[in-house]
Formats: C-alpha cells, structure tokens, sequence
C-alpha cells in the first residue's frame, strides 16, 4: 500500500485573492489582479503551496535584497510566481546555515614537571638553535 500526499484544497477566487493581497500587504505594492496574475496564482497555489510559503519566501527575498546579495526584481510578481524559481527559493529559505561547530577553548597547558630552572635552560637551548639555523640561512 503506498501513501498518497493529501492534496492542496481546492483553490477559489478568494483564495487567490488573499495570496495577492498577502503580496501586495508583504511588499508595499499596490498592483491589479488581473487575469494573467489570476492564472499564476491559481498555478501556485494548484501546485500546493500556502500563503505561510508565501510570506516565507517573500521574506527571505527581503532579507537577501537587502543584504544585497539579490535583486530587487527578485520580487516581482512575475518572477515570484515562477514555480521553479518559487519552489527554489522556499527551498533555500528553509536551508538552516550553521557556522561550523567553536573550537573547544583551549584549556591552560598542564603545569610542567620541570623545574622553574630546566625550564629556562631549555627555553634559552631552543634561541641558541634558532639563532644557529637563522645564520646558516
């Protein structure tokens, strides 16, 4: 037996109303819903994706405009509403980058069982030899 995804609710003139509305609300734009835009939100939403997908991806294009690693025309309606690009970048937005895991803190050295003395003679043997292989350079 295999499982079927539940498919996306059925979408209706109000339901593609409200994702332009959400659009419109999210972007500070004012633009018409014409038939074109109708069709490309029916497809968007037919394909099952929800307005928390929408204001999801819309502010993450948000957050790369202005760290300006994307265009400003990266939220155009028209280039939003590209299943591909739209399924890629709600992909992306979902990608949680970490920075690689902090080196332990370096704990202090153990105390050496040297003495103070064996110590310094040692420290003092190590200048002599570096001060030997910096002449012979």
């Amino acid at each position: 037996m295999t499982l079927q995804p539940n498919p996306p609710p059925p979408v209706n003139a109000a339901a593609i109303a409200q994702a332009h509305q959400l659009y419109c609300q999210l972007t500070g734009q004012s633009l018409r819903l014409a038939f074109d835009r109708e069709r490309a939100w029916y497809e968007l939403l037919r394909a099952g994706y929800t307005l928390d997908d929408l204001a999801r991806v819309i502010a993450y294009l948000q957050h790369e405009i202005r760290a300006a690693r994307r265009n400003v025309g990266a939220l155009k309606l028209s280039n939003l509403l590209q299943l591909d690009r739209f399924e890629e970048d709600l992909q992306i937005s979902r990608v949680r980058l970490r920075s690689a895991p902090a080196p332990p803190t370096a704990s202090p050295p153990p105390p050496s069982s040297l003495s103070t003395q064996q110590q310094q003679q040692g420290r003092q043997q190590a200048l002599d030899w570096l001060r030997q292989l910096k002449r012979t350079l």
